[in-house]
């Protein structure tokens, strides 16, 4: 299935949702005629699992290296970028080579990033290997790195020149990065399609049972929801930012418990967090509230932790430094209903602290 992604604003680029990786070589080949060289940036679990699936496709066309990182949020840093620039120069890379990225949002962020600042830009690819990565981190251009506790503070707009998701690599992804993925999946629902959230709730079964077909249509509508914001709005000037539902709290709650929680947990305490907000400023009614928080728990997703209360100006004060905020003030990305979204500025601390009580579970609750 090919999904192409068009803009007047950037370069066009195709993604494919095939079964495996046997369609691979005749979607990457021809893109890079130019090309000598290509470099799979990927981590140590994925590149081990799927080094043979993708590196032989390519030896017939192209001299091959690798750069391999360790699995998790620490590898997305700016050091692990400039390390994969200096391993690109002395493996003589040129203008004209190729970096691939092969795994989920860490390695996506890291390739494109890596690959805008070498010769001011080279190309790249990616191979999807996570649900988080299929349906959102590969997807629309944007890599970042985290800098000093702050997700994604440093980072660039470079489109790829090929998505390629073989769905058969969900088969050996972890049950808890699975069902990180729906975070993101979800969201887009929430955000943009009404139908397309009830359409998971009528068929989370199949969904959780790793339903090859269910799973198809789910990335295809995913997918072309994020597709039709980003092609319209490609470096976040206007309607793109409403993809960021969910996660400016969910980024400081990600960056406060520091690593116990994975990105796509966060972003759906952030979408619970959001959705409580929205209720208390009569934007969506209560009902509407407690139906977004209950359908993340079929999917195995947090809906409640457990924090400090001391700890809350800890967690507002990463969430000040967020990016999408402006003069000291914190704006969030709110439901008007299940299926719209819109920005609103100014939310109080006071809001912010209710919002964490909500989510915050002790014994006595």
């Amino acid at each position: 299935m090919e999904i192409p992604v068009i803009s007047k604003k950037t370069d066009s680029y195709s993604i494919f949702i095939e079964p495996d990786f046997s369609d691979f070589k005749e979607r990457f080949v021809p893109l890079f005629p130019d090309a000598k060289k290509v470099c799979i940036v990927s981590d140590e679990s994925v590149y081990s699992l799927y080094k043979e699936s993708v590196e032989p496709l390519l030896k017939e066309s192209f001299e091959v290296v690798s750069f391999v990182i360790k699995p998790g949020e620490a590898s997305k840093d700016i050091n692990v970028v400039l390390e994969i620039e200096k391993f690109l120069k002395e493996s003589g890379f040129t203008r004209k080579d190729v970096l691939l990225g092969l795994g989920g949002g860490v390695v996506s962020d890291i390739t494109g990033f890596a690959a805008s600042l070498y010769h001011r830009g080279i190309a790249h690819a990616f191979i999807a290997t996570t649900l988080l990565a299929m349906t959102d981190a590969s997807i629309g251009g944007k890599n970042g790195v985290d800098f000093e506790g702050i997700k994604n503070i440093i980072g660039s707009f470079k489109m790829p020149s090929l998505i390629y998701m073989p769905l058969n690599t969900l088969d050996t992804l972890p049950e808890r990065e699975f069902y990180a993925g729906f975070a993101e999946i979800m969201k887009h629902g929430l955000l943009a399609d009404s139908k397309f959230y009830m359409w998971l709730v009528d068929n989370m079964y199949e969904i959780c049972d790793k339903d090859k077909d269910t799973l198809a249509q789910m990335l295809e509508t995913s997918i072309n929801i994020k597709k039709a914001i980003v092609e319209k709005d490609p470096f976040e000037n206007g309607d793109r930012a409403l993809l960021n539902l969910g996660h400016s709290i969910g980024h400081a709650l990600e960056s406060y418990f520091a690593g116990e929680y994975v990105h796509g947990e966060a972003v759906a305490l952030g979408c619970v967090a959001a959705a409580f907000i929205s209720w208390k400023l009569n934007k969506i009614s209560m009902e509407d509230y407690y139906e977004v928080r209950d359908m993340f728990v079929p999917f195995n997703l947090p809906i409640s932790i457990q924090i400090d209360k001391a700890d809350y100006e800890d967690i507002y004060n990463r969430l000040i430094k967020d990016k999408k905020n402006t003069g000291g003030t914190v704006n969030l990305v709110l439901l008007k209903k299940i299926g719209k979204a819109e920005i609103v500025k100014d939310i109080s601390k006071d809001m912010i602290f209710a919002a964490l009580d909500e989510l915050n579970f002790t014994e006595e609750d």
